[in-house]
């Protein structure tokens, strides 16, 4: 089996389908994966192999992530304003603390805040 990602005409992915190896010709993998959904999707042409076990392009796609054709990788959404990208994925300004406590990031003082444990 091998998955595509559908993008759009930004490169965001809209979905990602599976392609069984019945349809697929192993000596061009993602060329011959491409041409069936293409048939497959009535026309759509904007599609691009992702890896399930994140062999190729970074990680593994998933809606809503962008594809960035110039460094060949799918990238997550960035889940802060503040955060930069280091390949695939997106990193706080700082560390987020490793001492066993539960945080969330608080996008206001850009920092880490504590989250207060739940009592029964």
């Amino acid at each position: 089996m091998a998955h595509f990602a559908k993008l759009d005409e930004n490169n965001i992915v809209l979905e990602v389908n599976v392609v069984n190896n019945n349809a697929i010709d192993s000596s061009n993998e993602e060329a011959s994966g491409i041409a069936f959904l293409t048939q497959w999707s009535g026309g759509h042409t904007n599609w691009i192999k992702t890896s399930y076990n994140n062999n190729i392009r970074g990680v593994f796609a998933g809606v809503g992530y962008s594809y960035n054709p110039d460094e060949d990788i799918f990238i997550t959404p960035q889940p802060y304003p503040s955060w930069t990208r280091n390949g695939s994925y997106w990193e706080a300004p700082t560390p987020m603390p490793t001492d066993g406590k539960f945080y969330k990031w608080d996008e206001d003082t850009t920092s880490w805040v504590e989250i207060a444990a739940l009592s029964n």
